[in-house]
Order: structure tokens, then sequence, then C-alpha cells
């Protein structure tokens, strides 16, 4: 599998023993979690589900920033806790999380169980003359490290003249960030150098180290993290270890709404919860992955209604297959399935291209619908074809909404009760049998010679 690199600008091939460990710097918990945040988790979720579908075993390591200023702030203005609130929100993002089927992470570190971590790290900066000791703080001396700058490739003497960079006099160069902030407030801890709480970027390099060692096969995130913050992760980590840190890093591109940025001041932020309401998780998830990982996507209505039409066929498919009978016409699929796995995975181990294995993936369901269209599909063929087909929902995280073995057949009575209507000609009782069958939330698929049917996950917008 070759992934792109952000620091090389090069596809590398995902070189690794026995698993492969991932990084993804998480959110953080001041307020809830927007759609943002969804796309990231939900391409690395991908990502894993592809992987271990594949026989790899994943170590997929995800972090809570549970202290940082805003929460600090946020929790004034509510008038409670920085812990409550961040408790609060690791809850409802655990409830995103799981509405939205992503697997859980092998571990999810809280930076406020990592003070010590973090502390020692810091410690053995300053030892090393990497970091030095302020009137604020404790900071990072960029000028040891040559190398800052790789992964964004800014170039130190641009960013010391042009860029927006917070002034405190009691640094070195502007260029130097907190490792360690000086700070009487709560929350805050007992240091070496005074009390106070760590800097955001220390807690990453501190956690990945700890739980995956100096050196791991991905860091992930979105594209808004690359500078300053794993630029600044790369230059504590590898002053800490002298070694590389990440092997591939991989960043997911920014959602943009209706054309515009996402922001709080332009009151465009949607958040996982509201998108969910709306669209419910399998058109959420598809539209996360509709384009390349690492390009943004705009969210609009027209592409959300476009993945709710793509869900409807997968779920036709799904059907049709699961509820085949013997037929006497059919068609020899093997070929398509065998080249539609093939074509799938290609796609997914090139750079992780899920846009391509999107349209092999609906091209396979569009030529099992029109088959089952023309009645052309038989049990023999849902043996063959019924394997593939859940190997890639499993991969991208479609769940289809199953029913029970006695739900089966009282659909089917139902339907056969609707069909003797009809030949009598009975029309508006069977419309009736049809209406109580909808309320059951199934959907009947009339063909030429017979009736199927399909159970929908009930989506608020398509209502609306």
């Amino acid at each position: 599998m070759k992934i792109s690199d952000t620091l090389t600008n090069q596809k590398k091939e995902l070189e690794f023993s026995d698993k492969v460990r991932i990084y993804l710097c998480g959110v953080t918990v001041y307020d809830q979690s927007h759609i943002g945040h969804a796309r990231t988790v939900i391409v690395f979720d991908t990502l894993r589900r592809f992987l271990e579908a594949n026989g790899t075993q994943v170590e997929l390591i995800q972090n809570f920033t549970d202290v940082d200023d805003k929460i600090i702030n946020r929790a004034k203005e509510q008038g409670e806790s920085a812990s409550g609130l961040s408790t609060k929100y690791i809850q409802t993002y655990f409830e995103d999380s799981d509405r939205l089927n992503i697997r859980r992470a092998t571990n999810y570190p809280k930076a406020t169980e990592h003070i010590d971590d973090m502390i020692n790290l810091i410690q053995n900066l300053v030892d090393k003359e990497s970091a030095y000791v302020s009137k604020n703080g404790v900071y990072f001396r960029v000028s040891k490290f040559s190398k800052y700058g790789k992964l964004s490739k800014k170039k130190t003497e641009d960013l010391e003249s042009g860029a927006r960079i917070e002034v405190d006099e009691s640094k070195e160069s502007p260029l130097d960030f907190a490792l360690w902030k000086f700070s009487d407030e709560q929350p805050n801890w007992e240091s070496p150098w005074g009390k106070g709480r760590p800097g955001w970027h220390i807690e990453c390099s501190a956690m990945s180290i700890k739980y995956l060692g100096k050196n791991f096969e991905i860091h992930g995130g979105g594209r808004d993290l690359i500078f300053p913050h794993h630029e600044n992760e790369i230059a504590q980590s590898e002053s800490f270890t002298s070694e590389q840190f990440a092997k591939i890093w991989m960043h997911a591109g920014m959602i943009t709404i209706n054309g515009e940025k996402m922001s709080k001041s332009v009151g465009n932020v949607k958040s996982i919860n509201h998108v969910l309401e709306s669209w419910g998780p399998n058109v959420v998830r598809l539209f996360c992955i509709s384009g390349h990982y690492s390009k943004p996507i705009d969210y609009t209505e027209d592409l959300l209604k476009e993945n709710l039409i793509r869900l409807r066929q997968i779920e036709t498919c799904y059907y049709e297959l699961r509820l085949a009978e013997e037929s006497q016409e059919t068609e020899d699929v093997s070929s398509l399935l065998e080249e539609s796995r093939e074509k799938f995975d290609a796609a997914l181990n090139d750079d992780f291209n899920t846009s391509l294995g999107l349209s092999i993936f609906f091209n396979m369901i569009k030529t099992i619908n029109s088959l089952a269209a023309d009645e052309k599909i038989s049990k023999k063929i849902a043996v063959q074809a019924l394997p593939v087909l859940e190997y890639m929902l499993e991969v991208l995280g479609i769940e289809i909404q199953t029913v029970s073995d006695e739900e089966i057949e009282s659909v089917f009575e139902l339907i056969n009760k609707r069909e003797t209507l009809r030949e009598e000609k009975q029309f508006e009782e069977a419309d009736k049998i049809r209406d109580q069958i909808a309320g059951l939330g199934i959907s009947l698929i009339d063909h030429k010679n017979k009736t199927l049917w399909m159970k929908k996950e009930a989506i608020k917008s398509e209502k609306q």
C-alpha cells in the first residue's frame, strides 16, 4: 500500500512488520465536534477497516486535548470546571462517533492523565538546551532544530519576518513555542520550573511516543494541523529521540460549507449531531470519503442528496441479493465480482483513493441492480455476490438495516396477501397492506413477476 506523505510530497510504501501503528490527533473538547472532525475520523476509520479486512493488525491511538485555554475560557463562561466541561464533550464525542459507526481506537489518552510524561520530555529538552526557561514558561528553542519547517515547507526567515506570531518579550525568538506555561489558575500542576500547565504541542509528542514508540508508521490529522501543531511536534519529538518521528504524515482535507470556510463567526458550523439528525450515518460516511482524503470537499445539500441516492442503491442491491430466489434465467457475474474486488482494493492501495474505490463499488451495484430489475438474480448469483458486497460495505463502514427471520416471514405473508388482493382487483385493500408494510420501515420493489422488499434507513431530510 502506498500513501502520499505530506513531509516528502511523495507516495511512500506503508512498511510494517506485525502491525500498523497510527497516531491520530483528536479533538480539543470544549464544544460539540463538527463535520470537519467527522471527516478526519471517518477517513482514518476507513483506512483502518481496509487494513484489518486484509489481515493487518492496526494499533490506533487518538488523544483528547482536555487542558487548553479554550476549555478554561469556555468553562468560565458556563460557570463550571474545566474538567467537567471536557468530560461532557468527551462523552458527546463518543456518542457521535458510535452513531457514525467508527470503530473505537485502541486507546484514547487524555492530556491531563500524562502530565508526568510531558514534564519528563520537557526536562530532557531543557537538559539538551533545545528548550529554555523564561519568566512566562518553558519554550522550545527553534534555532536548535535545523530542519524546522520541513513538514509545512516554511522557511524560518520568512516566518520571523512575516508570520502572525504572538509577541512575547520573554522568548529568545518569536518562533519559539511554549512547552510549559506558568499559571496559578486552575487547572495547573507542579513542575521543576514552576506551577502551570502544558503547551498544546507537547502532549501529542509525549502520548504518541509513550503508546507507539519513538518511530511509528502513520501520524494523522486534519490539514489545518500541519502548521504549527505537527511542525512543532516533529521539532520537539526528534530533538528528544534523535530519530525520525513518524514514517508517513497523512492529512485529511478541510470541509467548506457551500464554498465558504466553516467558521463560528460566519455561523455556518455544522455539528456532527446536526448532520446526523438530518442525513444519518451512512450518507455522512459516503459524503466524507466521496473525494480524495487529502483534498477539500464542499458540504452542500446537492452532494448530500446524491449520496442519499447512492445509499438507496446499496440497500436495493443488498436486499435483491439477500432475498434472491431460484431462477432459470441468470447471467454469470463471477468475472464482474472478481474484477470489482481487485479494482476496489487496487484503488485503496494506491494512496487510499476512496473516490475511485466508490466509483468501482457503485458500478458493481448498478450492474447487479440492473440484472435484478430484469429478474436475472438467482440464489446462485447471490451466494457469489453477497460476500463481495459485504466486504466492501465493511471496509466503507456502511451498515444496512437488517431484519430477523421472523420479520422476513411476516413481511412475505403481508406481500402475498397484497398480491392476492391485487389479483382480485381489490386495489384499495391492497394499498392498505402496502401502507401497513411501509409502517414497518419496509419499501416494496415491484418486478414484473414478483415483489421483493427492503428495509431502508430512515432519513429525516428525505421527508422534507
